[in-house]
C-alpha cells in the first residue's frame, strides 16, 4: 500500500509540473514580446507568435481529450510533453518571427494535450476520496499559471535572455516526463473506436479563422477588410458543418449530449464567462500600474502577486469543501467576490493608491480561485470514467476560447476609447505637445519612458488620465461576464462531491496494475 502511495505522488508531481508548465506558456510569452521583436524583427508578424500557440492548443485539447478516452491516456500524454519540449527547443533556436511562430504552433500541440489529460489522469489515478484535496491543489496551480506567467516572462527577458523562456520548459519536461511514464499504471480499459475525422477538421479549421480574424482585425487589416470578412465567413461555414458533423457522429470529438446534462452546461458555461472576466484584470491591472502610476515592467507584474495569493485560497479551499457543500454554493459565494472585485476596479483613478487596487487584485482572486477546481469535478460528476476525457477537455477548451474572446474584445474596447481620449488630449494642447514618435493610434506608446518624458506635464497628466479611464472601462466591460457567470451558478444543481459513490464507480472501472 505504502509503494503504492509513493508512486501515486510521484504521478502527481509531474501531472503538476505538465500543467503549470504548459498552462504558463500561454501568457509568459506575452511579457518579453517587445525583446524578442527587436532582436528578430518582424513587427508585422510578432501577433502570429501569440496565435499560433492558442490557435494547436485549443484546437487539440477537445480532439486529444476525445482520443485519450478511446485509445489511453498516458500515451497522449507522453505525446503531448514530448511535442511541447521539441517546441520548446526550436523556439529557442528560431532566427525570425515566422519561424518561431511555426514552433510555437509545435509547442500548441503538445499544451493541447498536456492540460486536459493531466486532469483527467488524476481522476482516474487518485481514489474519489482523496481528489477533493488534489483538486484544489490542481485548480492553484492552473490559476497561478495565468499570473505567474507574465511576471516571469518579463523577468526572464530583463535579467537573461529571451531564449530562456522556452528551454526553462526542458528539465520541467523531462522531470514530468519521467515521473508520470515511470509510475503510472493506466487501469481503465479502453474500446476502440472510429475517429470523427470530419468533426476534428471542421474544428480545428473553425477556431483558426475565428482566432486570425479576432487578431488581425483592426491591426494589419481593417474590420470591414475582405480579408476579415472571408475569415468570419470561413468561422461560420466551419462552424455549421462541425455542428452537422458532431450530430452524426457515431463518436463526436465534443459529444453535445453531455450538454444535456444541466451540472455540466453550466459549469461550461461558469468557466467560458468567468475566464473571460479574470483575463481582464490579469491584463489591464499590470497595464495600469505601468502606463499611469509609472511602475516598471516587472514591478507592474508583481502587483498581480496578491491575486495570486488569493486564487490559491479559494481554489485550495473550494476542493477540500466539495464534500460538504454543493457545486453551486461554492461557486455562486465565491463568484459574487469576483463581481465584487471587478466592480470597484471600475473606480480606478491615477489618484487611486497601491493598497487599494492590492485589496481589489486579492477579491478577484478569490473570486476566481475556485473556478479552476470545482468546475472541473462538476463537470464530470454525472458523466462515466469512459466520458471523462472528453468532458475536461471540453471544459479547459471552452476556459480558453472565453479567456481568448476576452482579451481580444477587451483590446478592442480599450483601444479605440484610449485613442479618442489622446486625440482630445493633444487636440486640445495643440501639435506643438504631440512628442515625437507618439503615434495617436497607438495607446500603449504612453508606457514607453523616452516619449513620456517629451511630454510637458500638464497634458501628460490629461493623457494619463485618458489611460486611466479607458482602462476602467475595461473593467466595466469585463462586469458583463463576470455577472453572466454568477448568474449561470445559480441554474448550477445542488449536488456536492459524494467520495462513496465515486468509490464504487472507481471500484468497477479499476483493475489490478499491470506487471510492467
Amino acid at each position: 500500500m505504502k509503494s503504492n502511495a509513493n508512486k501515486t505522488g510521484w504521478v502527481l508531481g509531474g501531472l503538476l509540473l505538465s500543467i503549470l508548465m504548459a498552462s504558463m506558456d500561454n501568457t509568459i510569452v506575452s511579457t518579453a514580446m517587445g525583446t524578442i521583436v527587436g532582436e528578430l524583427g518582424g513587427l508585422d508578424k510578432f501577433v502570429w507568435v501569440t496565435s499560433a500557440y492558442m490557435v494547436a492548443e485549443m484546437a487539440g485539447m477537445p480532439i486529444f481529450g476525445k482520443l485519450s478516452d478511446m485509445y489511453g491516456r498516458k500515451r497522449f500524454f507522453v505525446f503531448g510533453i514530448v511535442m511541447f519540449m521539441i517546441g520548446s527547443i526550436l523556439c529557442g533556436t528560431a532566427n525570425s518571427i515566422a519561424e518561431l511562430s511555426i514552433y510555437r504552433a509545435i509547442q500548441g500541440i503538445g499544451g493541447g494535450a498536456l492540460v486536459p489529460i493531466s486532469f483527467t489522469i488524476l481522476f482516474d489515478a487518485v481514489s474519489p476520496d482523496k481528489r477533493g484535496k488534489l483538486m484544489g491543489m490542481f485548480g492553484a496551480v492552473f490559476g497561478l499559471s495565468s499570473i505567474f506567467g507574465p511576471l516571469l516572462g518579463s523577468y526572464i527577458a530583463e535579467y537573461l535572455s529571451w531564449e530562456w523562456i522556452f528551454y526553462i520548459n526542458l528539465p520541467i519536461g523531462l522531470l514530468a516526463l519521467f515521473m508520470v511514464a515511470k509510475f503510472y499504471k493506466e487501469s481503465l480499459s479502453h474500446a476502440k473506436q472510429r475517429i470523427d475525422w470530419m468533426g476534428a477538421a471542421t474544428l480545428v479549421g473553425a477556431v483558426v479563422c475565428l482566432i486570425f480574424a479576432m487578431e488581425l482585425g483592426g491591426k494589419m487589416y481593417a474590420w470591414d477588410s475582405m480579408q476579415i470578412f472571408g475569415l468570419f465567413a470561413g468561422f461560420a461555414l466551419l462552424a455549421v458543418l462541425f455542428v452537422l458533423a458532431e450530430k452524426r457522429a457515431e463518436e463526436p470529438i465534443i459529444s453535445f449530449r453531455m450538454f444535456k446534462d444541466r451540472l455540466y452546461a453550466t459549469s461550461s458555461v461558469v468557466a467560458a464567462l468567468s475566464g473571460a472576466a479574470f483575463i481582464a484584470a490579469s491584463v489591464y491591472i499590470p497595464i495600469f500600474i505601468q502606463g499611469v502610476l509609472g511602475g516598471t515592467a516587472t514591478n507592474s507584474g508583481l502587483v498581480l502577486l496578491p491575486m495570486m495569493l488569493g486564487t490559491v485560497v479559494t481554489a485550495t479551499l473550494g476542493g477540500m469543501l466539495m464534500t460538504r457543500f454543493s457545486y453551486r454554493s461554492l461557486m455562486v459565494s465565491t463568484l459574487v467576490l469576483l463581481v465584487a472585485g471587478l466592480a470597484l476596479l471600475t473606480t480606478i483613478t491615477p489618484d487611486t493608491s497601491r493598497w487599494v487596487i492590492t485589496l481589489e487584485m486579492i477579491l478577484v482572486g478569490l473570486g476566481i480561485g475556485a473556478s479552476f477546481s470545482v468546475l472541473s469535478n462538476a463537470a464530470i460528476h454525472s458523466l462515466p470514467p469512459m466520458k471523462r476525457g472528453a468532458a475536461t477537455s471540453t471544459i479547459n477548451f471552452l476556459r480558453s476560447f472565453g479567456m481568448m474572446l476576452g482579451i481580444t474584445n477587451f483590446g478592442i474596447f480599450q483601444s479605440h476609447a484610449m485613442t479618442g481620449n489622446l486625440s482630445k488630449t493633444f487636440s486640445g494642447a495643440g501639435t506643438d505637445a504631440i512628442p515625437q514618435g507618439l503615434d495617436m493610434n497607438d495607446p500603449y506608446a504612453l508606457l514607453n519612458p523616452v516619449i513620456r518624458a517629451g511630454i510637458p506635464q500638464h497634458t501628460l497628466d490629461s493623457a494619463l488620465s485618458g489611460l486611466s479611464s479607458s482602462i476602467s472601462e475595461v473593467f466595466a466591460w469585463g462586469l458583463i461576464p463576470a455577472i453572466l457567470s454568477f448568474v449561470a451558478a445559480l441554474y448550477m444543481r445542488r449536488e456536492k462531491f459524494d467520495p462513496k459513490a465515486e468509490m464504487e464507480a472507481y471500484a468497477s472501472t479499476t483493475a489490478p496494475a499491470p506487471a510492467n
